[in-house]
């Protein structure tokens, strides 16, 4: 039996920030205690004053999605800027000319005017070929002309009911294409093969254990978008023992589809769950999002002049089948992981949530408006909160393409992660990379501060909504031992004898320079007590 010891470490226990307790334990993939002297002969990692933590876990990202990216045209990490990425469009084209379509995404919709891309855009820097490029929240998709032409899109093309073609005056689609009309490339669009989902997994897997990742809740397992199906890679890599983590599979409710689609999760669920893959929960999304007007609210959005308009948004599942719906899930033993980002969204789901078994720990993630009269439902019904922290600060995108068309009484209760933790919410966190960066010290930063570490708010450094901060420990703990728990992995997220050695090591302490959550990096990380991961 393999033993290593953890030396010199602050120690954050999954809960609790203990500092320096001396020694912890590993063996056999287990943790044997915490704070005892090591056995002789033991192999000892000195972590020189970092900290050491439980884990993380993302409860809601798409990895496979996230590693295509990283294999194809991918604008994720290119700045903010129009030139920036149709450069970076022009100089992969050249790089590989034999490419029947470009695919790729990663772009941000404040790069633009009204978030609004076009294919003219495109055809200037590589003419006369097919191009198709989701934005960074997978909620639209950017494309050329030539695009369009193959897929037979012209101005007589009626919009889907769950989206629709941006158009300009004269009705012809300019080259965005929002929500479901994404689904209208689906017939031309090249689906990844087997083999290249496969790569896209294990290079997702990679870059997510380069950042401490140790375990995640894959949000979209189904077709979506224009990817196939992944949950058979999954279940492949499961079988070969390439998926070192341990993974929750949601599997995709098709909203044009009702309840004869159950039977399919069953069989997928039977099919699929093995080894470190479980594929026992269930995504519904309910809603958009808020800078293309599909998230559903409450109460109308605004013009740009501050006027009510006709439009609150999409509610992608009718709210009363959703109740029959997620009550079979429950009864049926899924778990229910939903999309909810309007206030409408999200009372939605909580009202189809009453009345179900707590133990299925269902949870609804995004959560950038919640109606005051729903934020103490979370406690209550024994809803957890699964929250994208990343997203709470002052960037282009809310600045001018969120806050204007809320207006003011709702742009001040946006994320309102401290309500939700004051009133019993249990919080669970998570990235969905690739809509931003999969980096949990990123998002805890932005928690705690709700400004981002690396990118000045428009107004300086000024925090967004300060009363909505976290704690430290409080937001360390949403994403490892509750993000853990919402993955039913009641022996991870903790440092605790008995525990599974899933394991971070950074190259500091956070909780003696809190300024500077977002500059500590991961040094190692370790699942069952063996090393994936090494900087």
């Amino acid at each position: 039996m393999s033993t290593t010891v953890f030396r010199n470490a602050a120690v954050f226990d999954g809960t609790t920030h203990r500092g320096r307790v001396g020694d912890v334990v590993v063996a056999d993939g287990r943790i044997v205690s915490v704070g005892q002297d090591a056995p002789v002969g033991a192999s000892v990692v000195d972590v020189d004053g970092g900290l050491l933590l439980p884990g993380f876990t993302d409860a809601h990202v798409h990895p496979v999605q996230g590693g295509l990216e990283r294999l194809a045209c991918d604008l994720s990490a290119l700045p903010v800027d129009r030139d920036a990425y149709l450069r970076h469009v022009a100089d992969y084209a050249h790089a590989h000319p034999g490419l029947e379509w470009i695919q790729g995404g990663g772009w941000a919709m404040a790069a633009f005017p009204g978030g609004l891309p076009t294919a003219a855009e495109l055809d200037e820097v590589v003419p006369g070929r097919a191009i198709a490029l989701v934005n960074r929240d997978h909620h639209g998709m950017w494309v050329s002309s030539r695009a369009l032409e193959l897929a037979g899109i012209t101005a007589a093309t009626d919009d889907p009911a769950d989206g629709h073609l941006e158009r300009d005056a004269s009705g012809v689609p300019t080259g965005m294409l929002h929500e479901g009309a994404m689904g209208l490339l689906a017939a031309v669009l090249p689906a990844a093969d087997d083999d290249e989902l496969y790569a896209g997994l294990l290079e997702g897997q990679r870059h997510l254990h380069s950042l401490g990742v140790t375990s995640w809740q894959d949000a979209i397992v189904g077709a979506y978008a224009g990817i196939r199906d992944n949950g058979s890679t999954y279940a492949r890599a499961a079988a070969r023992g390439d998926l070192l983590s341990a993974v929750v599979g949601a599997l995709w409710w098709e909203r044009d589809r009702g309840a004869e689609q159950v039977d399919d999760l069953l069989a997928r669920r039977g099919d699929w769950s093995r080894g470190r893959f479980a594929a026992t929960a269930v995504k519904v999304m309910q809603d958009g999002v808020a800078e293309n007007g599909t998230a559903a609210l409450v109460e109308p959005y605004l013009d740009r002049c501050g006027h009510a308009t006709t439009n609150s948004g999409l509610s992608f599942v009718d709210p009363q089948a959703l109740r029959g719906h997620v009550r079979e899930l429950d009864r049926l033993g899924f778990q229910v992981h939903v999309h909810g980002l309007g206030d409408r969204g999200v009372r939605e789901a909580l009202d189809a949530f009453e009345g179900t078994d707590p133990a299925r720990r269902h949870h609804i993630a995004h959560l950038q408006l919640v109606h005051p009269d729903d934020v103490a439902r979370f406690g209550g019904l024994g809803v957890a909160a699964n929250i994208q922290a990343l997203w709470a600060c002052l960037d282009d995108q809310m600045t001018e393409l969120t806050i204007p068309f809320l207006g003011e009484e709702r742009a001040a209760r946006q994320y309102p992660f401290g309500d939700l933790h004051r009133t019993g919410a249990r919080l669970v966190a998570g990235s969905d990379w690739p809509v931003s960066t999969p980096d949990p010290l990123a998002a805890i930063h932005v928690a705690v501060h709700r400004t981002a570490y690396d990118e000045p708010a428009p107004a300086g450094t000024v925090p967004f909504l300060p009363e909505q901060a976290l704690d430290l420990e409080v937001a360390f703990a949403a994403y490892t031992s509750g993000s853990a728990w919402v993955n039913h992995r009641d022996d991870a997220g903790r440092i605790v004898p008995g525990a599974v050695a899933d394991l971070v090591v950074l190259d500091r302490d956070p909780f003696e320079t809190p300024e500077e959550i977002g500059a500590a990096r991961v040094r190692s990380t370790w699942i069952d007590g063996e090393c994936v991961y090494e900087a």
